[in-house]
């Protein structure tokens, strides 16, 4: 990958906009009218809203430019040392802009373009912002690279940067340089880590499943006389409980209840009953939650969706239903999200009837059914052999401002591969690359099942050739439908 940080005065700023065809295949004759007027209308949805989304893109790239109306050629001016006098308030909201997005290899060029200003002056929460940011598009190495020109500006790390730079390697799990750069905070002046920066290190190994590491850190705490934060306990429980660590996550609770300092919340709460529920301990979760209301910590809605699941995934629907009752009487209004879960399990369940009679009290609610929503349906009627109305949540989808993304079509491509639809899957795989949706792991493997059972070997073959050339070239499958 391209290194946007050892010369930083190559640094340019531009937008190369891809054009994908719209044209379709014209071998689909056999499609029914519904399913052709369905793509056609995704297409022509998916070019406005590209022109509209190339239209917004460029009216926030434009702000660069505001210095005079002859700056049109960007990234030719920041390759120059020429132009260094651009509007101080156009460079920074773009470079804003870029990272609110996660725009990473903008926003390195916009920086690169900011240093290169006269009236420019290196600031420590210009770096951070830039570190978190790479922290949470994976890119440790450019961090790295960030945090030494950094010192080549003259600027001395802050806490606030060395906390960044920890976060940065432990979100892509170089834990062993997050732990370097703990060790490194020590010995700056003003640079002690805090409570803040063992949460982001704990948090860091527990995504990474190394709980041994977590004791290392809780003695390193302990010795510099910092104490657990509410929010570090609350990483800890969430933590212990996802891998069904029960015992540590209980002992955990224990803990911060004893400290004196923390009291457990509604996210300690939600921890707590989403652990026990997602793996079946339902008298355990229910105990907890009783416990929690004697503690006088009230549930929120996201408690009551965690309880609405649990009961679901166990199959007992009545509590569930009971569950959904108690919130309309306790003025808890269900959200999309309660509508999805409970749309989902009876999806599940093989309940076709419940399961649109809540698709339909969704839409009286005035609640707008997303990707979620959608895929939920269209694997439930595939299960039980409704194609036809697969055909009808696609046209709905269609005449809707839905954001459809890749696992949306990947349910809908295993719909139509279920019954051998190989044409419709052509057409499907088209109308992803209208939408910029690009095909993933799972696209292709339900692409190539469904050609090994229509016995299209070679082209089965010819597919899993190309994905392993594309994946070890350039680590991505995005050129592989041409």
């Amino acid at each position: 990958m391209e290194s946007f940080l050892l010369d930083t005065c190559s640094w340019g700023y531009s937008l190369t906009s891809t054009t994908y065809s719209t044209k379709f295949r014209n071998d689909s004759s056999h499609i029914p009218i519904p399913q052709i007027r369905c793509l056609y209308v995704l297409s022509k949805r998916s070019s406005s809203s590209s022109r509209e989304m190339h239209k917004n893109s460029d009216k926030d790239l434009s702000r660069i430019l505001r210095t005079d109306a002859a700056i049109k050629n960007i990234e030719r001016k920041a390759n120059s040392k020429k132009y260094n006098k651009l509007w101080p308030k156009a460079v920074l909201e773009a470079l804003d802009e870029a990272i609110s997005n996660n725009f990473w290899e903008t926003a390195l060029k916009i920086f690169g373009l900011l240093r290169m200003q006269h009236w420019y002056e290196p600031r420590c929460q210009t770096y951070t912002k830039l570190l978190v940011m790479l922290g949470r598009c994976k890119q440790p190495q450019q961090a790295s690279l960030l945090f030494e020109i950094m010192s080549s500006d003259g600027l001395q790390p802050t806490l606030a940067v060395y906390t960044a730079l920890v976060g940065a390697y432990g979100q892509s799990g170089l834990l062993d340089e997050a732990f370097s750069a703990v060790a490194d905070m020590k010995s700056v002046s003003d640079c002690v880590p805090d409570v803040y920066t063992y949460t982001i290190l704990i948090n860091c190994c527990i995504k990474h499943r190394r709980f041994d590491l977590i004791q290392r850190v809780l003695d390193e705490m302990s010795y510099f006389g910092i104490e657990c934060s509410t929010v570090t306990y609350n990483t800890l429980i969430h933590g212990y409980g996802k891998v069904e660590m029960f015992e540590q996550m209980e002992s955990t609770l224990t803990d911060m209840i004893e400290s004196g300092n923390t009291l457990p919340d509604v996210f300690t709460l939600n921890s707590i009953l989403g652990a026990y529920g997602n793996y079946g301990q339902i008298s355990k979760m229910e105990k907890w939650y009783d416990e929690f209301q004697l503690m006088g910590i009230r549930p929120d809605v996201k408690t009551f969706n965690i309880l609405i699941k649990s009961y679901g995934k166990a199959g007992m629907y009545d509590k569930m239903s009971s569950v959904i009752e108690y919130m309309d009487k306790r003025f808890f209004s269900p959200n999309v999200v309660t509508f999805n879960i409970v749309i989902d399990v009876f999806g599940k369940a093989g309940d076709v009837s419940m399961m649109d009679d809540y698709f339909k009290k969704m839409k009286h609610r005035g609640l707008k059914p997303n990707s979620i929503t959608y895929c939920s349906l269209v694997n439930a009627y595939s299960k039980v052999g409704l194609i036809e109305k697969v055909d009808s949540i696609f046209m709905q989808v269609a005449n809707s401002d839905a954001t459809l993304d890749t696992p949306f079509f990947n349910c809908v491509i295993n719909a139509y591969g279920q019954v051998g639809d190989v044409n419709m899957i052509h057409e499907l795989l088209l109308a992803m690359k209208e939408r910029n949706c690009y095909p993933d792991n799972i696209t292709y493997a339900t692409v190539i099942q469904v050609y090994k059972a229509q016995g299209m070997t070679d082209a089965a073959q010819a597919m899993e050739s190309k994905m392993i050339n594309l994946k070890e070239h350039s680590g991505s499958m995005k050129g592989l439908i041409c």
